[in-house]
This record gives structure tokens, sequence and C-alpha cells, in this order.
């Protein structure tokens, strides 16, 4: 029989499975293991949220911000650049998987708010375009 942790909506569950050799001894099995408690683990302490620092920008600019929590892979723009809507501005890491940020719109990068292996929160923002 495996052990396995599994994460369901923030709760973590530990359980057990057993492969079977015939579907008779599957349904016999299933209902026998539904009804086994299930052990919780304790509640991880909440990590407090820091604020990110923003940078002054101006009021039309547009702030490109994380989707999602991660750290920052790489940087592919520099202040003073000219964009291209849908051009990579950040490499966000979230998940073992690099997620690429692009520009909402054609513009001129007035500011980067973050850098390369910062831990960055969603909604956090990275980078102004103006």
């Amino acid at each position: 029989m495996d052990k396995y942790r599994i994460r369901l909506d923030g709760e973590v569950y530990e359980i057990e499975v057993e492969k079977l050799g015939s579907e008779e001894s599957a349904a016999t099995t299933a209902t026998a293991t539904a009804t086994k408690e299930v052990k919780k683990e304790a509640p991880k302490k909440p990590v407090e949220k820091k604020e990110p620092v923003k940078e002054a920008a101006s009021s039309d600019g547009e702030e490109v911000v994380a989707p999602m929590p991660g750290s920052i892979f790489d940087i592919k723009v520099s202040e003073g650049e000219n964009v291209k809507e849908g051009q990579v501005l950040v490499v966000l890491e979230a998940m073992k998987m690099e997620n690429e940020i692009v520009a909402p719109k054609d513009g001129v990068v007035s500011s980067i708010n973050t850098s390369k292996g910062a831990q960055v929160e969603v909604e956090e923002v990275l980078v102004t375009l103006d």
C-alpha cells in the first residue's frame, strides 16, 4: 500500500492507495476505505505579506502586475526602452514553470519595480509603461 499527501483547497490530506487485481475486489475495498478517517495536518502559520516597493509613476502609466506569486527568473527590458504589445517584459517562475509576462500595449518602460531573483506576490507591480 502506498501513502500520499494531497492538498485540496488549502487542506492537506494523507491517503493510502492499494493496487487491486479485479473489479469485484475494487468495489469492496473502495467501500471499506471510504469510511476511514482522514488525518489533517495542523494549518501552517500564515506568511506575513510584505508591501511591494513601488516607484513613482505618472498618472497615465499602465502598471503590469504579477498574475500569481513566484520569483523573477529574468527581466527582458530596461527603463526607457520602447516596447510593443505582446513583447515579453519579465519571466516569472511559479510552480517550476516559467511564465512570460507581456506588454499589454505599445509604450515606453518608465520603471522596473522588481529585480531578478525577487519573490513577488499576486498583483505586485513589476513594470510601469507610459
